[in-house]
């Protein structure tokens, strides 16, 4: 008897197992907005400003986002999920020389001077 619901309870941990793999692991996902910062996005506020203010750029999608008129110091906050980066790129879409690749979550107080792209991306 003792066998058979061992064999049972093996079978039954399997089974669920298997479907715990199928499902996968689930994507990590912001709480809530960030500085106001909506979830999924990359921000970038006014000169000088710390982040409890309105960002006044806000980037969505992947790839290279463009810049003009950004010059000293500004934060940058990256409140993207599922593993999503940025980057800064000193030329234009998304060339030049690219540096402060931010995870989600991370933010820059950085001099924009140089800075004439946002790249969004999923390494």
């Amino acid at each position: 008897m003792r066998g058979r619901i061992r064999h049972a309870l093996v079978v039954a941990l399997g089974a669920a197992t298997a479907v715990v793999m199928a499902v996968g692991p689930a994507q990590a996902k912001a709480a809530a907005p960030w500085a106001n910062c909506p979830d999924g996005a990359v921000c970038l506020y006014p000169e000088g400003q710390d982040p409890a203010q309105s960002p006044s750029h806000i980037f969505w999608s992947y790839g290279a986002h463009n810049l003009s008129g950004q010059y000293n110091y500004h934060w940058i906050l990256n409140n993207q999920y599922g593993g999503a980066h940025a980057k800064l790129c000193s030329g234009y879409n998304g060339t030049g020389t690219c540096h402060h690749d931010m995870a989600p979550q991370n933010g820059w107080w950085t001099n924009f001077t140089p800075v004439n792209s946002v790249v969004l991306y999923l390494p």
